[in-house]
C-alpha cells in the first residue's frame, strides 16, 4: 500500500532508508542552513531512523560531535543547548578523532551535498566559476574530500538542477569517479567511490565501466524529459526508466508523526 499523500523529502527519505542495513555506521556531515540543512542534515537523519524502525535496526550514525545519538530522542530544536544535552553513546571532543575512523574505513555509507556534481560523481563544495579568485567562494572542504576518498557507500543528497549538475565541476573537492573508467583506481584511492546520487526529481546510480552517472529511477510526477531538462549533461539511460518506489501510508505516518513531529529536522525551501 503507498500513501496517497507524501512530499519530495518523504520520498528522498524512504529511498534512502532502504539502501540502509543493519549494524553499518554511517556519517552525517553538517548542513548550513535551509534547503542546505534539509539536505546535509535532516533527509539522512530521518532516513537512518527509519531505517532504524523498519529493517536495520543497528544502524547507527555519527554525527557533528556526537557518536551514535538516540535517534528515538531528537531534540525539539537542533540548537547548541539541546545538542550538547542529546543521548548518544559518545562525543569526542576532537575532530581528528574522526577523521581517523574514516580514513580507517571504519564508516560504512556517508551522506554528501554539494552545489556541483559532475557526470562522474566528483563534487564541488569550494568555489564557482574559477579563475584566481573564484567568482564565488563556497564553504570550503571541510571533510568531504576524505569521505569520497575512504568511505564505503557514499550517497550524493542534492538537488537536480542545470545549474548544479555539470559536465565537469569548476574544483574537485572531492573525487568521484574522476575522468571515468580506471582513472579513479589509478589515483590509488582505498574508498570504491560514490554508489548514488539521490535527488528530488530521480535517482542515479553510475555506470560499473564507464563510471558515467547512470538514471536508476524517476520520481512519480516527473518525465524522463524533465530530468534531462534539468541536467547539464546526459546520463546513462538503459532501457524504460522505472518509477521510484512510492513512500507506504505507514512509513510516511513515522516520518511525520514518529521520527520528526516538530519538523526539526526539515527546513522550507527558498522560492
Amino acid at each position: 500500500m503507498t500513501a496517497d499523500d507524501y512530499t519530495t523529502e518523504e520520498l528522498m527519505i524512504t529511498a534512502i532508508a532502504r539502501e540502509l542495513r543493519d549494524d553499518e555506521l554511517g556519517f552525517v556531515g553538517l548542513g548550513t542552513a535551509a534547503r542546505a540543512f534539509t539536505l546535509a542534515v535532516g533527509i539522512p537523519i530521518a532516513a537512518a531512523r527509519l531505517a532504524q524502525i523498519k529493517h536495520a535496526p543497528g544502524f547507527s550514525i555519527y554525527w557533528g560531535n556526537l557518536l551514535t545519538p538516540s535517534l528515538d530522542a531528537i531534540p525539539d530544536a537542533l540548537l547548541q543547548d539541546a545538542y550538547t544535552r542529546w543521548p548518544a553513546a559518545a562525543s569526542p571532543a576532537d575532530v581528528g578523532y574522526k577523521i581517523d575512523m574514516v580514513t580507517r574505513g571504519r564508516f560504512d555509507v556517508s551522506f554528501e551535498s554539494a552545489p556541483q556534481v559532475d557526470r562522474y560523481g566528483n563534487l564541488n563544495i569550494t568555489a564557482l566559476g574559477g579563475g584566481s579568485p573564484p567568482k564565488t567562494r563556497l564553504v570550503g572542504c571541510l571533510a568531504q574530500t576524505e569521505h569520497l576518498a575512504f568511505i564505503q557507500r557514499p550517497i550524493i543528497v542534492t538537488d537536480l538542477s542545470r545549474r548544479g549538475f555539470v559536465p565537469k565541476v569548476d574544483f574537485i573537492t572531492s573525487v568521484g569517479y574522476l575522468d571515468g573508467g580506471d582513472s579513479r583506481g589509478a589515483l590509488g584511492l582505498p574508498g570504491p567511490g560514490p554508489s548514488l546520487c539521490v535527488t528530488d526529481k530521480a535517482i542515479f546510480d553510475f555506470h560499473p565501466l564507464s563510471k558515467k552517472m547512470r538514471l536508476r529511477t524517476i520520481h512519480p510526477g516527473f518525465t524522463l524529459e524533465q530530468v534531462l531538462d534539468n541536467m547539464g549533461f546526459e546520463p546513462v539511460i538503459e532501457g524504460q526508466p522505472r518509477p521510484t518506489p512510492q513512500p507506504t501510508a505507514e512509513e510516511v505516518r513515522l516520518i511525520r508523526e514518529v521520527i520528526d513531529p516538530h519538523g526539526t529536522l526539515f527546513q522550507p525551501r527558498s522560492v
